[in-house]
């Protein structure tokens, strides 16, 4: 049944967010943490800091670990819970290939279109809604409980931006400084 339900639910996700993964995080979080109580917001924060720092998008590596995690929080054995890891990634992949794969053939059609560019250009605030939406989400007690974090956050910051510093270098320092730290 946690099959069906991880899948289903993911494929929703997958289908009705638009604007990436970060947009993708508050619809998520909201149907595995308070609608299906599948995880703990504290476990919802951890899967997303993980897959922050994972390579690929972040939409599908919390998929992945929370399909993952959720499986396995029901009891289920590890093998169990990796099978729940990839039904939830692969039901989060389908709507966006799918809608790619859609868009290409409309947008080839379309693109010389005025009315077709005006509602692009209307989609740009509604996405940017989505992702502050996402970032209020992570920002709660959980993940700013110390200045530190601030200081962290805004060291790394210049250190990226003005200074150059490669983000690779930058996530490993800041793992090691938050060790060090917490």
């Amino acid at each position: 049944m946690i099959y069906f339900e991880l899948f289903l639910t993911f494929l929703i996700i997958g289908t009705f967010t638009f604007g990436g993964g970060y947009a993708m995080l508050s619809l998520i979080q909201d149907e595995v943490v308070r609608k299906h109580e599948w995880i703990s917001i504290e476990q919802f924060t951890d899967i997303v800091a993980i897959s922050q720092t994972t390579p690929g998008p972040i939409g599908i590596n919390s998929a992945t670990y929370i399909g993952y995690t959720a499986t396995h929080n029901m009891g289920y054995s590890e093998v169990a819970s990796i099978g729940g890891s990839v039904l939830a990634t692969i039901a989060v992949m389908i709507p966006s290939f799918v809608i790619v794969l859609a868009i290409c053939k409309v947008f080839s059609i379309l693109k010389d279109n005025i009315y077709f560019k005006s509602l692009i250009v209307s989609l740009r605030p509604i996405i940017i809604g989505m992702i502050a939406a996402a970032a209020g989400l992570l920002m709660n007690s959980q993940n700013f409980i110390h200045w530190s974090s601030v200081l962290i956050f805004v060291a790394t910051f210049v250190a990226c931006f003005w200074l150059k510093i490669n983000p690779i270098v930058a996530i490993v320092t800041c793992g090691i400084v938050g060790l060090i730290i917490y």
